[in-house]
């Protein structure tokens, strides 16, 4: 599954790795039960709920989305400590040259096996990752029913908050700051 990426985008949305749905798609967040979508455009990122054929259009948001593992598997417990951790280092290089200004990992379970935190809670984490700010937030697939939609999209909103700054390039072309 081809990431969604560009230089200089406000978030990159980084999920653990491709379910088998979406796999068989080709793209992200696909399951039909997933909630990042509608998250993303409650959270005010979008000015629609896109489906995920359309996720190319984010990147006119400022927003980009991959994965820290490629391979797909039915659940992210599939996979290993080493997959995570090999993942990350990966994503540190992929990310380095774009400069995005924050990434957003879905899912703390698998940040914390991926970065050796195994303390990290949700929310801004200490470090940089790429010189970009981490956040960590909520896996918004459907079998994680601990996160309804009003708290990803509560979630989601903070992170918005976080990254959005006079002329910053985030969220729905009417509403962005012009520098």
């Amino acid at each position: 599954m081809a990431d969604v990426l560009a230089p200089g985008l406000a978030v990159v949305f980084c999920g653990i790795n491709p379910g088998l749905w979406s796999a068989a798609v080709g793209h992200h967040f696909a399951r039909p039960g997933n909630r990042f979508w509608r998250a993303l455009h409650g959270a005010g990122f979008t000015e629609e709920v896109l489906e995920p054929a359309d996720e190319r259009r984010l990147l006119a948001y400022g927003v980009g989305i991959t994965n820290l593992v490629a391979r797909s598997t039915a659940t992210a417990a599939e996979l290993s400590p080493h997959e995570l951790r090999t993942g990350a280092a990966a994503l540190a290089d992929r990310l380095a040259p774009l400069r995005p200004r924050a990434v957003a990992f879905l899912g703390v379970t698998a940040y914390r096996a991926a970065f050796g935190q195994p303390r990290a809670v949700l929310g801004e984490q200490p470090g940089p990752l790429a010189g970009a700010r981490v956040f960590v937030l909520a896996n918004p697939s459907g079998a994680q029913a601990r996160y309804q939609l009003p708290e990803l999209v509560a979630q989601l909103a903070v992170l918005r908050d976080a990254v959005s700054a006079p002329g910053a390039v985030v969220g729905p072309p009417s509403s962005r700051a012009r520098p």
